[in-house]
């Protein structure tokens, strides 16, 4: 009991040491503000961000892969950084995969495989994954779940409760979002990709939703070596699309298969009502024979009938330049939160995107001229505190 009340002590601190390095960032207090050019030295602290990220463990690796693709919220350096966490976390040892497989499917790994890669072909942050041959010859990937991980996630999701409060307190952008309800949906979706055999029926779902696109592949699992921890499924052999070279982008339809993809997902969202919910660069692979492969499928969206429809007229009212309509969808999908203004929302929706980057810009600009004039000046030939730089984190306390 007392080592279990240490740990949480000890995790509460380490929570509160990097919100007070970041809390008061500008990326987070006036995400606006950002430009959309980094220098090296947002790169520099983009890096450091993304490793202090790293560094609290699983679950919030798996926050960070979901902030690396909100262009919309974070600064290019930042998610640039973020990104790496995609595909190049540190994988476990070997024994350890060998001790959880053969737990999990009660069956020694030499007589369950003839051939299992030592060195994992990807490593995530909840699990990891090996190139194996089953007896019957059919090349797999497996998926084991990274050891305790779940136990983990558990504890922070429940310090990340404890915690919601301070959270809101240090960022606007938070107490607009109620961090409460957002981390129980994250709760939610947390444990149902932590459930492998959920993730398996997700990959049969999604292979019959997307039957009819010839290029889109997804791999299919195999029941029998499956289980609520190791996840065992057909190898797509296949390269991260963000890695293709140039000169291999020139050899295919690149265009076609943009076209294919976002037609698949426009399928997903408005016929079929499922969809999968976590398509960053990682997850999507391009075959050698110049398809995609869509992999990690253990975030899965539903959408019901009634938010269907409105994303249709969303879809059409954008297509249609019918901002003020588009701006009503948006309002009718939210909900209006204490000190919510309908004006300036139908406005910043309605007005081009051009115009709104104008704006963000001319108040970045008047925010650098106010903080010019209010800096103290060094008298010539005295040393002085250093200018303060745009997006340096607060100190950690």
């Amino acid at each position: 009991m007392r080592m279990a009340i240490a740990e949480r002590l000890s995790r509460y601190k380490e929570f509160a040491t990097f919100l007070a390095k970041y809390g008061r960032a500008e990326f987070v207090t006036d995400p606006d503000s950002t430009p959309h050019e980094s220098s090296s030295e947002d790169n520099a602290q983009a890096d450091e961000f993304a490793r202090d990220v790293e560094s609290l463990g699983p679950t919030f690796i798996k926050l960070g892969q979901l902030l690396s693709t909100r262009a919309e919220l974070l600064p290019p350096a930042y998610t640039v950084a973020l990104a790496r966490l995609q595909d190049a976390v540190e994988p476990f040892s070997y024994p350890e995969v060998v001790e959880i497989v053969e737990r999990e499917l009660r069956v020694r790994l030499s007589k369950a495989f003839v051939a299992f890669e030592e060195t994992p072909i990807a490593a995530a942050s909840l699990g990891q994954v090996h190139r194996a041959v089953l007896r019957s010859g059919r090349d797999v990937a497996v998926k084991i779940q990274r050891p305790q991980v779940r136990e983990q996630v558990l504890r922070d999701l429940d310090t990340l409760d404890d915690l919601a409060a301070l959270i809101e307190r240090f960022s606007s952008v938070a107490r607009s979002l109620d961090v409460p309800r957002v981390l129980e949906e994250f709760r939610r979706t947390m444990l149902r990709e932590l459930d492998y055999q959920q993730e398996a029926r997700n990959m049969v779902s999604l292979s019959h939703q997307l039957r009819d696109f010839e290029r889109i592949i997804v791999p299919l699992p195999v029941d029998d070596y499956t289980s609520p921890r190791v996840l065992t499924m057909d190898y797509i052999a296949g390269t991260n699309i963000t890695k293709v070279g140039p000169v291999e982008w020139t050899e295919i339809d690149g265009s076609g298969l943009a076209s294919d993809l976002f037609r698949a997902y426009l399928h997903q969202i408005l016929v079929d009502g499922l969809f999968h919910a976590d398509p960053h660069p990682g997850n999507v692979l391009l075959t050698p024979d110049g398809r995609l492969a869509l992999v990690d499928l253990g975030m899965m969206g539903r959408l019901s009938v009634s938010v269907q429809e409105q994303l249709f007229r969303l879809m059409l009212a954008i297509a249609d330049g019918r901002g003020d309509e588009a701006a009503g969808v948006v309002i009718s999908l939210g909900e209006r939160l204490e000190g919510f203004e309908d004006p300036p929302m139908r406005r910043m929706v309605s007005a081009p995107p051009a115009r709104r980057r104008r704006r963000a810009r001319s108040r970045a600009r008047a925010r650098g001229r106010s903080r010019s004039a209010t800096s103290p000046r060094r008298a010539p030939g005295r040393a002085g505190p250093a200018p303060r730089r745009r997006r340096s984190p607060a100190p950690a306390s």
